[in-house]
């Protein structure tokens, strides 16, 4: 016995004093993503992602059409992101654009500290460590204030409780059915949820006896139905996997969107490392997984690399998919057992230090989203115009519905669709210059505001009807000229 209690001291040796390492872990990544939180801002998306959740707060109501373009007005939109949107605008109207940093912060700090914690039930503390550590670079790129990262603590306690049940041979607690409906109110990607009851029942069924599988088809069948339940426990009722669906069905146009854009190997990178070096480990050493399992490893790579955004989903879940048969296999001792959390004083201390840093930092830090999605001074220019139809480039859209002025187009892709989409992309870059001129035309444009480098500034700068009345490093603007 003293000798067990020994050998989990030695594994938690990455623990200091009485916080455990899951915590230290969860306190650094808040620190580095604080120190750095401009870049949590760094997508002008969050713009209009804020600007829904404040209407929904002035309005005590969902929107249900489009009410920011003129291109799309009045047509059906659900906001299957409302609930990210309203804590992102409350904490925005408490203490300004540090609310948000801080909300995303939390939750990826929340998400690696639960990794670790979840890891080190089954492995040594300095293995959980850095497989988080590798976790939270090939993360890093999507780390974003919107609301994505909302729900990664959620996906995670989610596949956890479903793998932790089908290794136990029974099927999920209730208790996790709150968590899809959370996660369904906060974001589209809760259908990659539903997905995940499938998978692992599959794999509850594989590990059962023959006289059990019967029992355990019911029982996963019945709690799948209520995971479905609980995805319509939002205002939009059904609709919420309607519209979650959408975004799959955008075609071509999911190839000219970065985060959907298929995983590229054309230069080394962090993501093909993470690739090659497990397969070269599991050849090495000869790791043996379930057919379940195998199919599930698969098919998070081929979600990676179909779509970089997914990136982080393979990130957090390989890892916890694996690590039941790998410590099994290979004998690895837990970093703790008995002692699973902090006591709660020490919990109440680090809360206190970590608030009052973040109170110091941001007293002394101004966040903001980057100025080359923030035309400020170009949009004053605009106003000043008092133009009723603005042709934007899909960077200033955020900042634009920001501003209260109707949008050609932003970046909600599900509402404009792929053909839409895709004729505006051919014609700003001219790859269609009648498209470009004809859109012009079709929708009476007043004005234009255009990034420098899109292909349609030079257009425009020569034709005869426009005139180009404000230009600097991030934005020009042209508008039309008195026939």
């Amino acid at each position: 016995m003293t000798t067990d209690a020994g050998a989990i001291r030695r594994d938690n040796a990455l623990s200091l004093g009485d916080v455990p390492a899951w915590l230290w872990v969860g306190i650094v990544v808040y620190a580095l993503l604080l120190i750095n939180g401009s870049q949590l801002l760094g997508d002008s998306d969050t713009y209009w992602q804020t600007a829904v959740g404040q209407w929904i707060l002035e309005h005590n109501a969902l929107p249900r059409v489009d009410i920011y373009s003129f291109t799309k007005a009045g047509e059906p939109w659900t906001s299957s992101s409302w609930l990210a949107q309203v804590l992102y605008a409350t904490s925005y109207n408490l203490v300004g654009w540090i609310g948000p940093v801080v909300l995303a912060a939390g939750c990826i700090a929340a998400t690696f500290a639960l990794f670790i914690h979840i890891l080190g039930r089954r492995v040594p503390a300095v293995y959980a460590v850095a497989v988080a550590m590798v976790a939270l670079a090939l993360s890093m790129g999507h780390f974003l204030a919107r609301p994505h990262v909302l729900v990664l603590p959620i996906i995670l306690a989610w596949a956890n409780g479903l793998i932790s049940a089908s290794e136990r041979g029974q099927a999920p607690s209730p208790w996790l059915l709150p968590l899809i409906a959370v996660w369904a109110n906060l974001h589209g990607g809760f259908v990659f949820g539903l997905v995940l009851v499938g998978a692992f029942a599959l794999d509850a069924l594989w590990n059962a006896d023959r006289a059990q599988q019967r029992s355990v088809v019911l029982r996963w069948a019945a709690f799948g139905i209520g995971a479905l339940v609980a995805c319509c426990a939002t205002p939009y009722g059904w609709g919420s996997i309607l519209a979650a669906r959408k975004i799959l069905d955008l075609g071509e146009l999911l190839h000219l969107i970065y985060e959907w854009m298929p995983a590229d190997f054309s230069k080394f990178s962090m993501f093909e490392l993470a690739i090659l070096a497990p397969i070269a480990g599991a050849l090495y050493a000869g790791v043996k997984l379930t057919p379940p399992r195998i199919a599930l490893v698969l098919g998070l790579l081929h979600m990676a690399l179909s779509h970089v955004r997914n990136v982080e989903i393979f990130a957090l879940l390989l890892p916890i998919v694996v690590l039941a048969p790998v410590a099994s296999q290979f004998a690895l001792r837990p970093a703790w057992l008995a002692r699973t959390g902090a006591p709660m004083s020490v919990m109440a201390v680090v809360l206190a230090l970590l608030g009052g840093w973040t109170w110091l930092l941001a007293a002394n830090t101004t966040f903001a989203p980057p100025e080359n999605q923030s035309p400020a001074a170009a949009v004053d220019a605009l106003k000043a115009h008092n133009p009723r139809r603005v042709l934007n480039d899909l960077p200033f859209a955020g900042y634009l519905i920001w501003r209260q002025m109707p949008v050609f187009i932003d970046g909600r892709a599900e509402l404009y669709g792929e053909a839409f989409e895709m004729a505006y992309y051919r014609a700003m870059q001219l790859k269609d210059v009648n498209q470009f001129l004809d859109i012009l035309k079709k929708w009476d444009i007043e004005a234009v505001l255009l990034t420098p480098g899109t292909p349609a500034v030079g257009l425009l700068d020569h034709i005869g009807g426009w005139r180009r009345a404000y230009a600097d490093k991030n934005a020009v603007l042209h508008v039309r000229t008195a026939n």
